[in-house]
Order: C-alpha cells, then structure tokens, then sequence
C-alpha cells in the first residue's frame, strides 16, 4: 500500500467525520425547536422560537450534503452497502426534512390559518430526527455483508436498538434545541426553554448511559475496543469528561447562564460522536468493510479533496460569520422576515 493509498482515506473519513459532526451540532438544535413546538402551545413564544433560529437554519443542511457526497465520491462501496441497507429510514428522513423545511417558509405567509404548517414543522423535526437515530442505530448493530455487497432485509435496520438510538437521539435535539434557546431569546420563552431543559438532559444521559452498556453487551468487538488494553487507558476519560460536562450544563442553568449551557450540550452531543467513532474506526461498515478497503482510486479522492479544500473554509468561514451577525438575542413575540 502506497503512502496515498493509506493516507487519504483516512482524510478523508476525517472530512466526512467533521461535515456530521457539524451537522449534528448545527442542525440538531433547530431540528430541537421543532420538536420542543408542541411544549410552546402560546403562538408569540413559536414566533420568537422561528425568529431565534431563521438566519441560520437554511445553511446547517450544508454539511449534511458534504457528508453524503463526501461518502459517495471518496468510499463508494460503503456508500453502496450503506444506502440499500437503510434506505427507508433515509429517505423517510430526507422527506421529513423536506417536509420542515417548507413548513418552515409557510408558517409565516399562511396567518393566520398557520396552525397545520405549526404541525408539520413539529412532525417534520421529530421525525427526521428519529429517523437519523435508526440510521445510527442500523450502522452501529453490523449491516450483513457478503461479498462486499449488502446480503440483508429491507427492514434489518428496525431493532430495538435502532429504536432506543432514535428517542435517543430525539431527546439529544430537544436539549440543544432548549439551551439554544436560552442563549437566544427572552422573556416568557426564555423561561420555559429554562423549565424545560434540565429535564431534557436527565433524560439524554439516560439514553447515553443505556446506549453505552448496550454495545458493549451487544457486540463483543466494542467490548474489547473498550476494555482491552492499552485502549482501555485512551477512552477511560470520555465517560468521566461526559459527567462532567452534564454536571455543568445543569450548573450552568440553575446559576441562569446563557451561553455555558448550550456549550456544554453541544459538548455532550460530541463527546457522544467521538465515542461512537473510537468505538467502530477503522471500520466504515461494521464489522466488515475499512475506510481502506471501501477507497475509491487515489486520483478520484485528490481531485475531489483539492475542491473540498477550497470549499471547506469557505463554508466555515460563512458559518462563523452568519454566526457573528445575528449574535443579538431576540426579544419576546419578535418576527425575523425571511
């Protein structure tokens, strides 16, 4: 295996890796708005919910489209095993994202005959987040393989433990979506995201608790990634750094902070990630196929990372200053027109 042959793969699992990771944190918490909506029945509190998180919503999908192009250009085998292994739960999320999103854009236009576009960006949020949990889930528990082609059932994906990733998952999006929130807005929706948020983080821990003795349990070579040595050394901090980032996310909320407990929920959400990537690297296809054996050609992956290098800064230098430019809070029953 030549230099090339081993390295861009792996930088490219690195790229991949960050554009999820930036769409978990950057899409999670207004897909988190969506479905902490049925929590906010008062209408002014939903328009100042919708204002909070207007400027930025359209640019977070950003990432999630680097991640599947990413996957498709750089590892088309696992892209090829991948998609018809859970391609119901993909496309019932792409359609649920859809679905929000158009939602999103009617809700303001349709008052005030608004309450079914209130529903559906609800119904859209909730769903598409759940369905990312079962995509997680149906990874994480081994797609069938055989021949380096997907040998499994349509439905292989519907476990139990997809199911608890799901609500896991859904849970994980309500607490960003709360803590964004409280960093955002004021007045009565402020206080409710307040009310609403150290109950949200009680219950992701739980979620994260039980997801961590499940795969473990369940699957023997996690086991041994975790609790073998020298590995065992490496990864012993991230349950303890977890607690501890729990513990302050609700330290940082009773001492009514703004911004230390939406950091410490995105913390949370990263250390997750970063568990379940230590988890099951090198492989992209638990347990059968590597970022190595899923490559495509060197030449493909340079070509594509030259363009990905030019785009990837512009991309995170939009993000940063969307960011910069609607830093102000938004006032109580305030509208942002879109």
């Amino acid at each position: 295996m030549t230099e090339s042959e081993y390295f861009l793969p792996l930088i490219w699992a690195a790229v991949i890796g960050l554009a999820v990771a930036m769409y978990i944190v950057l899409d999670g918490f207004d897909l988190g708005l969506g479905i902490l909506f049925p929590f906010f029945p008062d209408e002014l509190q939903r328009d100042t919910m919708m204002s909070s998180v207007a400027p930025f919503w359209d640019g977070n999908e950003t990432w999630l489209v680097l991640g599947g192009v990413g996957l498709l250009v750089a590892f088309p085998l696992a892209y090829a095993i991948i998609m018809p292994a859970l391609y119901l739960p993909l496309v019932v999320m792409l359609l649920a994202l859809i679905f929000r999103g158009v939602s999103f854009e009617f809700r303001h236009v349709a008052k005030p005959h608004h309450r079914s576009w209130d529903r559906a960006f609800a119904a859209g949020s909730t769903i598409a987040a759940f369905a990312q949990g079962l995509v997680l889930g149906g990874l994480l528990q081994e797609i069938r393989v055989v021949d380096q082609r997907f040998a499994g059932g349509v439905l292989d994906w519907l476990t139990p433990f997809s199911i608890l990733c799901g609500l896991g998952l859904v849970a994980g999006y309500a607490l960003l979506g709360a803590t964004w929130l409280v960093l955002k807005t004021e007045g009565e929706t402020e206080e409710r995201a307040r009310e609403l948020a150290p109950r949200l983080l009680l219950l992701l821990l739980l979620f994260i608790a039980a997801v961590s003795i499940w795969t473990p349990w369940q699957l023997p070579r996690i086991f041994q990634r975790w609790f073998s040595f020298p590995h065992v050394v490496f990864l012993a901090p991230l349950p303890l750094l977890t607690a501890l980032l729990a513990f302050g996310c609700w330290k940082a909320l009773k001492r009514r902070a703004r911004l230390a407990p939406f950091a410490c929920a995105t913390g949370l959400f990263l250390l997750a990630y970063l568990g379940l990537v230590a988890s099951n690297l090198p492989w992209l296809v638990p347990p059968s196929i590597t970022v190595w054996q899923a490559a495509a050609d060197p030449s493909s992956q340079l070509f594509m990372l030259v363009g990905t290098a030019i785009l990837l800064p512009l991309i995170l230098m939009y993000t940063v200053m969307v960011f910069w430019v609607f830093r102000a809070r938004v006032g109580h029953g305030e509208n942002y027109h879109h």
